[in-house]
């Protein structure tokens, strides 16, 4: 099993940590970011991860070359910033063969079950499916409306009237058979360009476990005071 670990943004909301790391190695109870995704991806057989890196991407570098985890790391520099799914584009091969793959934002800190995810949607045979999440600020992010059976009916990025409350986690398996769907540019955003175009083709999953997106000062503080009772 492949991954995505999508890592390369600039984390500007979490200055002045960002100004001197990458927003994927900030400390949480003493262990980079990172370092919990790594966990988690060998924790459900995940193989081979593919990170992209661009901000602070020498520190990052140096952080995975010092450990081991058991894991094929790829790294894939960004000069210029791709997008979530202009990073899929540009290293295709590294899932071309593969049944099924993980694109996993790397801002969030969780300990969400891959296993029951991905049961999930082997179930479906979805080209997608979007691990989702309850959230109280439906404007904020990219809101999906789901069917009985999850599949998701629409599917709106920051909608200015949200129509419900079930939004992206950045959690996602994919087939290949997605790369279809990217337009033929180099930026590439997974939740403007792409996911709008496969509403009524894939799958929503409500994930259960902890989930945080780390990117603001408010939830870091928050992830530092949970890291201690959670399970990893």
């Amino acid at each position: 099993m492949k991954a995505f670990l999508l890592a390369a943004g600039k984390g500007t909301r979490l200055r002045p940590m960002t100004d001197r790391l990458p927003k994927c190695l900030i400390p949480i109870n003493g262990k980079p970011l990172l370092y919990y995704w790594f966990i988690l991806c060998r924790r459900y057989g995940i193989s081979d991860v593919l990170i992209n890196l661009h901000h602070f991407g020498d520190m990052i570098n140096e952080y995975v070359g010092k450990n081991e985890f058991n894991l094929n790391i790829t790294l894939a520099y960004e000069e210029t910033l791709l997008g979530s799914a202009g990073t899929v584009k540009a290293n295709s091969d590294f899932i071309r063969d593969e049944k099924d793959f993980l694109i996993l934002y790397a801002d969030n800190f969780t300990n969400v079950n891959l296993k029951t995810l991905l049961d999930f949607h082997r179930s479906r045979n979805a080209i997608l499916t979007m691990g989702l999440f309850k959230t109280d600020t439906p404007r904020a992010g990219g809101i999906a409306e789901v069917d009985e059976t999850g599949l998701i009916t629409s599917f709106v990025e920051k909608p200015e009237f949200p129509r419900s409350d079930l939004a992206n986690a950045g959690i996602f398996v994919a087939t290949p058979h997605i790369l279809q769907h990217f337009p033929s540019k180099d930026f590439i955003d997974l939740g403007y360009d792409v996911l709008p175009q496969l509403v009524g083709k894939m799958y929503g999953y409500r994930i259960n476990e902890y989930l945080l997106d780390i990117g603001t000062l408010k939830n870091y503080e928050r992830a530092q005071s949970d890291a201690r009772v959670l399970q990893f």
